[in-house]
């Protein structure tokens, strides 16, 4: 973006908040939309899947983010969800201990197009808390969230409770493990049996 002062070009600081010019080197910090989300004035290439509208660079919680001015969407890169969600976390508190509203089932039906490459993008339920639908293009590593998903995510509390590894008698595979191959599951008993067997040969000896 260019200096609002003398039409320079300006460079983002490294709090990704505020800007510098190289020339006049006054600062400049763009103001904070409802959501939270600072627009930096640039157009991107990729345009909006729902509004059919241009997408702007922006940042949210220090984030890099293409954002939809008319709708509130943003696409933002798989690596960099779970550091927004956590920037979000640690600038405005602990997650609410409210169980997370429930999710329409109608999203999950939703067509939407990638951005960047135009594929479909899979929608499903994000893997952590907030009962949020995300669509994601795997092709491109890219998320789109709507309006205010971010903050749903960073605001409920994760109530899912850990599983406890457990083993069953004959210390064959575990329940939980039902994911992993017959072939693996045949390699992981013997190896157990194996070291069973030496463990009670050491007592006899």
């Amino acid at each position: 973006m260019n200096c609002p002062n003398c039409g320079a070009p300006m460079r983002v600081k490294s709090d990704m908040v505020s800007f510098r010019c190289e020339y006049c080197l006054s600062v400049y910090i763009p103001e904070m939309s409802d959501d939270g989300v600072r627009e930096l004035d640039e157009q991107a290439d990729e345009q909006c899947p729902l509004c059919n509208l241009q997408l702007v660079q922006a940042v949210l919680a220090k984030t890099p983010i293409l954002y939809c001015k008319k709708c509130g969407g943003m696409l933002v890169s798989m690596g960099a969800l779970e550091d927004l969600i956590a920037e979000l976390r640690e600038s405005e508190g602990k997650p609410s201990g409210a169980k997370p509203s429930v999710y329409d089932p109608d999203e999950l039906r939703r067509i939407i197009h990638c951005p960047h490459c135009h594929r479909r993008m899979e929608a499903h339920l994000y893997a952590g808390p907030g009962n949020v639908v995300i669509d994601s293009c795997e092709e491109c590593a890219m998320i789109w969230l709507d309006r205010g998903e971010a903050r749903r995510i960073a605001s409920a509390a994760d109530h899912r409770q850990p599983q406890e590894p457990s083993f069953s008698e004959d210390f064959d595979a575990p329940p939980d493990q039902s994911w992993i191959g017959v072939g693996q599951r045949a390699a992981g008993s013997f190896a157990v049996d194996t070291l069973v067997d030496g463990v009670v040969d050491s007592f006899f000896k």
